[in-house]
């Protein structure tokens, strides 16, 4: 199961998450996020370990300006990008010639979420999130019904995130959704915003299958 740690901001707390090895660490650069990213953190990241960055209704060109600056290796978009927006940043030439970049495209899930949606972005995203729907883009802390997840019928591989905290390894570990490929956490995880509890994290990955 893959582990996506976001929202991490100050260098020594990246130092000691890098120590864990997770699969992806995210970056926010959303400016109205309580845990964006104003100075990127320099750390010596372990190999493996894909630095994310997060973007929320950016220009493309931003984008690959950031990926660029703090050579990305992946991008996850939290905002109301279309398909035709990930195509963009899927085609541009500098990720064709000089970047192998990964796309995740985010949904924020209720209800009422029609999951037929993301067929439209299947041929340009490497993963899909599944998160909660809430006021703010992501980070609000609060889980959807997971039971919702088997209306999910496509190919591509998704992450599950939305109010994880350490208490959910057990009903995690029974999903067996056969795209469910890791998950995201954040909040439940936060001292503050910008700052995990690396020992919680450390004993909740523990858990996991």
């Amino acid at each position: 199961m893959k582990i996506k740690v976001c929202g991490m901001r100050e260098s020594e707390n990246l130092q000691s998450l890098i120590a864990l090895k997770p699969d992806f660490i995210g970056f926010i650069f959303y400016k109205k996020s309580k845990r964006f990213v104003a100075d990127f953190p320099k750390v010596i990241f372990s190999k493996g370990i894909k630095k994310v960055g997060v973007f929320v209704n950016e220009s493309v060109e931003e984008v690959l300006r950031l990926v660029i600056r703090h050579q990305l290796d992946c991008v996850q978009l939290h905002g109301n990008e279309s398909a035709e927006y990930c195509r963009k940043l899927r085609h541009s030439e500098l990720v064709s010639e000089s970047v192998q970049l990964d796309i995740i495209k985010a949904f924020s899930v209720d209800e009422n979420f029609d999951f037929s949606i993301t067929k439209q972005y299947e041929k340009y995203c490497n993963y899909f999130l599944f998160d909660t729907k809430g006021i703010n883009y992501g980070g609000n802390g609060v889980k959807f019904n997971w039971e919702l997840l088997e209306n999910y019928t496509g190919n591509t591989p998704f992450l599950l995130s939305g109010g994880i905290s350490k208490n959910d390894a057990e009903e995690i570990n029974k999903i067996k959704h056969s795209a469910f490929a890791g998950i995201d956490i954040n909040s439940g995880f936060e001292i503050e915003p910008g700052l995990k509890n690396i020992e919680k994290i450390k004993e909740f990955k523990q858990y996991l299958k």
